[in-house]
């Protein structure tokens, strides 16, 4: 049995009529970008999360690059981020003519290490971006307790974060802005890139909106105020999230309920370790499974393995921040960011999806333990 790294194929097929109808409304209003639907997406998701402002824009990379830019990070500052995250985590920080000082990972979470955020501060520092990876968020409570003692701002990478919440409050909300991703595979996906950033600031939100339509105020064309991008949502896409939002916290059950399964049925197989959710003392936060990410030994093998059975995996992430060749001037070596290093060479995401089976997992699950005891033999 073949099973997908990500299928949203019957979700999509079931939730069709209900797009098609807004898609209809699109074609008859005659406007494809930032257009009504983007606004009322902005309106929902300000009610779901929240946030005063939920700013829609192209991607989550130009969510980044934009919340950093509105919120003053540029040329000579330094943005602390942790090593083990997708690119654009750090590529942002570049991009605004900052530099990324990375940080390594709590092993067992995957989040930036928060004890050794304040040993990498320097008079360059502006601002700490901590990602929250996979499935839960960074030690929220004692990063801001730091950027507070530094006069640092928190800019969240929350790209994969939807629904999750610290003590009452939506990531990218907890620090001064955050970033959601509706890349199609993420939690809540689009039918292509789109991305938001969201934030209680009213200076932050205002420079955004900015900077998303070539640094011109909405209404008023033709007058520049700053160097911005061409980074608008396509209103196919809002409408798409839209109706998608109406299922999301069925899908997150769904999601929660196939990672109980996978844990049940790995729970004896003592070369993977399963996620381990950080159930930090006296806070309220709660997990949304984005990706179920186990360790293992020999995990290069057993991908190839899997992949033969045409089971998709995917490797997150091969390749740390702070070794990548594009970062090599920074002269971080093998060796610097040990829990990052180890993760890299162990971590694999396997399928989770809302479409996913029973049978499915179980089929996932027995090839892993398959290819384990053949080891053995």
């Amino acid at each position: 049995m073949s099973v997908a790294f990500f299928s949203g194929a019957e979700s999509f097929k079931q939730q069709w009529p209900l797009i098609s109808d807004k898609l209809d409304q699109i074609l008859d209003e005659g406007k494809f970008t930032n257009g009504p639907a983007v606004h009322e997406l902005e309106r929902t998701l300000e009610v779901f999360t929240g946030a005063k402002h939920c700013i829609a824009v192209g991607n989550a990379t130009d969510a980044l690059i934009i919340m950093l830019r509105a919120a003053g990070i540029g040329a000579g500052d330094e943005v602390i981020v942790p090593c083990y995250s997708f690119f654009a985590s750090a590529s942002s920080i570049a991009h605004v003519g900052a530099t990324p000082v990375f940080c390594d990972i709590n092993p067992t979470t995957y989040m930036i290490d928060a004890e050794q955020i304040e040993q990498a501060i320097t008079p360059r520092t502006k601002a700490i971006m901590p990602v929250h990876l996979f499935t839960h968020m960074a030690d929220m409570r004692r990063i801001n307790q730091i950027a507070r003692k530094n006069n640092l701002l928190v800019l969240e990478d929350s790209a994969e974060a939807i629904s999750m919440f610290h003590e009452g409050q939506h990531a990218g909300l907890v620090g001064d802005a955050g970033v959601i991703s509706f890349f199609p595979t993420k939690t809540l996906g689009a039918i292509g890139d789109a991305g938001l950033i969201l934030t209680n600031d009213d200076s932050i939100a205002h420079e955004a909106r900015r900077l998303r339509i070539h640094g011109q105020d909405e209404g008023v064309p033709y007058i520049h105020h700053s160097v911005g991008y061409n980074s608008r949502m396509d209103d196919i896409q809002a409408a798409v999230l839209l109706v998608r939002l109406q299922f999301l916290q069925r899908e997150i059950a769904r999601r929660e309920y196939l990672a109980a399964c996978y844990n049940s049925l790995l729970a004896n197989i003592p070369q993977v370790s399963t996620p381990i959710i950080d159930r930090r003392s006296g806070e309220a936060a709660n997990a949304v499974y984005y990706v179920y990410l186990i360790e293992t030994e020999d995990r290069d093998g057993l991908v190839a393995h899997l992949n033969s059975q045409g089971i998709g995996t995917e490797v997150y992430y091969p390749h740390p921040l702070h070794l990548q060749p594009c970062f090599s001037h920074l002269n971080y070596r093998n060796g610097d960011m040990p829990a990052a290093e180890r993760a890299a060479q162990k971590a694999v995401g396997l399928p989770l999806y809302p479409d996913l089976t029973e049978e499915q997992v179980n089929e996932v699950c027995g090839q892993i333990r398959l290819f384990y005891e053949k080891e053995v033999e």
